[in-house]
């Protein structure tokens, strides 16, 4: 099957789910209604008895439909990244490997369903070896800066789903050919559901508008997402994840991960993780451990 034709099949079908799930969501707000807390907003904080659950988007790639409360901020970051790749879609004996430090998605309530996030990739280094041609480049420095706009639909204070929309644009400020040098942007769609035996799953679909590696215009992506999650003992959690993200642009290949990793609460406001997502296709990368903090002020 073409993987393309795949990807569209799974985004309708994520689609369909969505709108199914509308009317069950009402009537689980109706049953228990929660505060109300639209009079809130950044310059009138959300009462810290009134703050739902800190929910992050890390560290699985399947964003969170929850917003940050109006008036408060969150930090979420990963303390150290590392990317491994030799297993290529191009068949080429190249071997890369990349460190991230402190990469952070700086967070603003400015409403109780909307937030703002804005993501700096603070220090980026990037080690290229091509074993063929005896060579090695490095690169190092600031990435690309990533602004986008969550809102959250329905499930933010209560309810069994919750989903949220969130439109974002990439400028293009990275050093030392780290990036593209072109502004991009795209969709994303992400869902949340409490399954039965305390088990939580987490949908994600995502549509992007990137440059042409050739530069000769743009092209679309689509990326689906599913993660599984549960508590392992008291404030330690794991999740299992499997994303897959497929380009439009001739002789792309599929990006296919598996992923997992640990969550701990320290308090109610800092979340320590860890994980690794380990590629399952050659254009994906091999290996990507982290380990990361989130933090609510």
């Amino acid at each position: 099957m073409n993987p393309l034709n795949s990807m569209k099949s799974v985004s309708t079908g994520i689609i369909a789910l969505l709108a199914a799930l509308a009317a069950g969501a009402s009537a689980g707000a109706a049953e228990s209604p929660p505060a109300d807390k639209s009079r809130f907003t950044l310059f009138h904080p959300t009462p810290r008895e009134l703050m739902r659950e800190m929910s992050t988007d890390r560290p699985d790639k399947t964003e969170s439909a929850y917003t940050v409360d109006a008036g408060h901020f969150q930090m979420e970051m990963d303390l150290v990244s590392y990317l491994y790749d030799r297993y290529n879609s191009d068949h080429a004996n190249r071997r890369v490997e990349a460190f991230a430090v402190a990469p952070v998605n700086l967070k603003v309530g400015l409403l109780n369903q909307v937030d703002f996030q804005l993501i700096l990739q603070t220090w980026n280094h990037v080690r290229t070896r091509d074993r063929d041609a005896g060579t090695t480049t490095a690169q190092q420095g600031f990435g690309d800066t990533l602004m986008r706009l969550k809102w959250n639909l329905w499930g933010n204070d209560g309810g069994d789903t919750a989903l949220a929309l969130m439109p974002y644009l990439k400028l293009p400020t990275s050093q030392d050919d780290l990036g593209n040098d072109s502004v991009e942007g795209g969709f994303i769609v992400p869902l949340a559901i409490s399954l039965p035996g305390g088990w939580g799953m987490g949908l994600m679909t995502q549509v992007d508008i990137v440059r042409d590696g050739d530069d000769s215009g743009y092209h679309s992506e689509f990326v689906n997402t599913i993660t599984l999650s549960h508590a392992i003992v008291g404030d330690l959690g794991g999740y299992v994840e499997f994303f897959s993200a497929v380009s439009t642009e001739r002789g792309a290949g599929w990006v296919g991960t598996v992923d997992l990793g640990l969550t701990y609460a320290l308090t109610e406001d800092i979340q320590l993780d860890a994980g690794i997502n380990i590629g399952v296709t050659r254009a994906a990368d091999d290996l990507n451990p982290f380990v990361g903090l989130s933090w609510r002020f």
